[in-house]
Parts: C-alpha cells; structure tokens; sequence
C-alpha cells in the first residue's frame, strides 16, 4: 500500500474528524472511502454521459429508418 501525504485546511481538517468520529472509522479509513465514493460517483456519470450520447446516435438511426419507411407507405407506385 502506498503512503500518501496531503495538505487540508484546517477546517476541511476538523471536518475530516468529524464525519470519521460520527462513523467510528480511523482518519486515513475515513479518506479511503471518501476517495472510493468520489471515484465511483464520477465513473456513474461516465457511464450517464456515454450511455446519452449513445441514445442520441440510435434516436438518430431510428429517425432515419422512420423516414424510410414513412416514403415507403407513400409510395405512389403502390397504389
């Protein structure tokens, strides 16, 4: 395990404390889970974020087949 060595405020220190008191959890366990919550929070909004741009390209695809389709049922030659 790799030592890591940071510099808080004072205040953000204090509050550290705190929150580890209130969960009965040691400072550097404290950190460890912040850290585990910060980095699964931004891999859920990766995920949001390419799982929209992915629904824009297939809400594309599907617009361009219903057009297809929409000439296709108009078609005068059909009727």
């Amino acid at each position: 395990m790799t030592t890591l060595s940071i510099r808080l405020p004072d205040k953000l220190l204090r509050e550290l404390d705190h929150g580890a008191r209130l969960h009965h959890l040691p400072r550097s366990e404290y950190i460890r889970k912040a850290i585990e919550f910060m980095n699964q929070e931004t891999q859920k909004q990766a995920r949001k974020q390419r799982m929209a741009k992915a629904s824009l390209r297939v809400r594309e695809e599907s617009m361009k087949i219903n057009e297809e389709f929409s000439r296709i049922e108009h078609d005068p030659e059909e009727d």
